[in-house]
């Protein structure tokens, strides 16, 4: 079993939050780990719902914030809804997925955490003009 390091990270590479999972399988599929990640972030706001949500994708009417999203309210969130709204992002590049130094092209792209337990999400924001 591995354990894998989930970091946000800042287009200039500056962490911004991190957490790890443990036992997880050593050999997985990248679409497999961004569900993974998403399943849990939304585990840790459901425990204690709040307005704000820090995770990878906004929710559904909220606003986003600097390093998260506020809510109009309280709620919870569902992940598997929320998993696939990363999907969506990741295949519109609304995030780039970084394993060790490389950078993950397709979330059928299977993934050793043997070889590197740290997988970087870099969210990508785009430039508004005048």
């Amino acid at each position: 079993m591995a354990s894998v390091t989930f970091r946000d990270e800042t287009a200039t590479g500056r962490a911004l939050e991190e957490f790890s999972l443990p036992d997880l399988p050593e050999r997985i599929s990248a679409r497999e780990l961004v569900r993974l990640r998403v399943r849990e972030e939304v585990a840790r706001h459901n425990a204690a719902p709040s307005s704000r949500f820090r995770g990878l994708v906004q929710p559904t009417d909220a606003e986003t914030e600097l390093n998260g999203h506020r809510m109009r309210a309280p709620r919870r969130l569902d992940w598997e809804r929320q998993a696939d709204a990363a999907e969506a992002a990741f295949a519109r590049n609304g995030f780039l997925l970084l394993v060790g130094d490389r950078q993950i092209e397709d979330l059928a792209e299977v993934i050793d955490l043997t070889v590197d337990p740290v997988i970087s999400f870099v969210k990508l924001v785009p430039l508004v003009g005048g």
